[in-house]
């Protein structure tokens, strides 16, 4: 069986391939080559498989060409779609940057606006204060008036029934001449002192129109001021509560604890407390305590505002490449802005500061502790601008931005930690956006 197959194939093959010979001719000589089916066959094949990985091979580099292209391609796109992106977020930064500026700068002018019209309401107060006590001697002159002319009325009447009665008068005088003499003297005085005494009286009626006048148009002004205090007073405490609300802060027990550890000048307020003679309080002294008293809570919010990290570290043009949560299997405990080699960094909040130097994966690193339990982190820093025990104040530069410790480009990492733990930064970022 395996013969005739080898016969068949043979025979086969012969057919595609007869067998060849090439001559070889010298000068007197003649030589020749069989080239045998088989071996034609034999390079038959291996010509066919040299041109078939020639143009495999040929192919393939096509292919990793024209994919090559689309990959940088691709890479090109997402790149400046990655830098346009950045672009977008440096503009929106620094859009949100000049917004916390200008909303500073009206929160002055609130402050400014607001002290005014407490000055005002001061003197409008001690004003109408005046005038009720004015008014009031206006009355009691008036009262004394109308005892005189009441007095003079009874003695004109005595004289009257003296004169009828024939009765002696209290000057004595004896004759008829002397008597009428008397009463014409008499009669004129009380004629000019009942006519001095309306006129007295008229004055005092008029001068009590005018003061109430002034009184009326003194009220209408005080609800004037009374109201632009209460509108500015909720425009600008409300936007504070949910600062420190979003911020996980609780107002009430930050107000107390700065009203119990404030010291120094431009501090709380002293409510107006005052009260009329009959001991009540009046409406208006209690509306202006009210105010007084959100005022007081308007100065202890600037006050914690200014100890609280609501500030961005860095002023200048960066961009935000990392935030806080879970990266490369590990915790990132605070959020990292790039921006050139020596930025200027600076301290969010008031504070002191606890440490200054090189500390493991931080490299050169700054700690600030803040009140309220908290404290604030700036690593990677190429300069330290600032010693440990140093009081610093929000907008204080304290370093430079930079690339040591464990960093894989010039950068700040930015740390707010409340009770030891680490928290997220931009949680007071974003709650001050809408207020500084």
């Amino acid at each position: 069986m395996r013969t005739r197959l080898a016969i068949r194939f043979h025979a086969l093959l012969e057919r595609v391939f007869p067998e060849r010979r090439l001559f070889l001719k010298s000068d007197d000589d003649m030589r020749f080559i069989r080239l045998r089916s088989g071996t034609q066959a034999i390079a038959m094949a291996g010509a066919t498989l040299v041109v078939g990985w020639a143009i495999l091979a040929t192919a393939i580099l096509l292919m990793d060409a024209i994919g090559g292209g689309n990959f940088r391609e691709q890479a090109r796109r997402d790149l400046e779609t990655y830098q346009a992106r950045l672009n977008a977020l440096a503009e929106a930064r620094d859009a949100r940057a000049a917004e916390a500026v200008a909303a500073q700068e009206r929160f002055n002018t609130a402050l400014e606006q607001v002290s005014v019209m407490q000055s005002e309401l001061l003197a409008s107060e001690t004003r109408r204060r005046e005038l009720e006590t004015g008014l009031e001697i206006v009355q009691a002159k008036m009262r004394d008036l109308a005892r005189d002319r009441n007095a003079m009325r009874e003695r004109l009447a005595t004289l009257e029934r003296a004169l009828e009665d024939g009765e002696a008068l209290p000057e004595g005088g004896g004759g008829a001449d002397t008597t009428v003499a008397f009463l014409t003297r008499a009669l004129a005085e009380t004629a000019a002192e009942r006519d001095r005494l309306e006129a007295d009286a008229e004055e005092a009626l008029l001068a009590a129109d005018r003061m109430a006048s002034e009184l009326r148009l003194l009220q209408d002004q005080n609800e004037t001021i009374f109201r632009q205090l209460e509108e500015a007073m909720l425009v600008s405490v409300e936007p504070l509560d949910r600062m420190f609300e979003r911020a996980g802060l609780d107002p009430d027990d930050l107000l107390d604890e700065v009203r119990r550890g404030y010291s120094g000048l431009g501090g709380p307020l002293t409510p107006i407390s005052f009260t009329t003679s009959g001991g009540a309080m009046h409406p208006d002294a209690e509306r202006a305590g009210r105010i007084m008293n959100r005022l007081d809570e308007l100065n202890l919010y600037r006050i914690a505002a200014q100890k609280a990290p609501f500030a961005l570290p860095v002023k200048g043009a960066f961009r935000f490449t990392s935030g806080f949560g879970m990266r490369w299997g590990r915790m990132h405990n605070g959020a990292d802005f790039a921006a050139s080699h020596g930025t200027p960094i600076y301290a969010t909040a008031d504070g002191v500061v606890t440490h200054a130097g090189w500390l493991s994966g931080y490299g050169r690193l700054v700690k600030i502790q803040h009140e309220f339990g908290i404290e604030t982190r700036y690593a990677h820093m190429s300069r330290i601008r600032v010693k440990e025990g140093q009081r610093v104040s929000r907008g204080d530069r304290i370093g430079d931005m930079g690339n040591s410790g464990r960093s894989t480009g010039t950068h700040l990492h930015y740390e707010v930690r409340v009770g030891g733990k680490a928290v997220n930064p931009m949680i007071y970022i974003k709650a001050a956006r809408d207020v500084f």
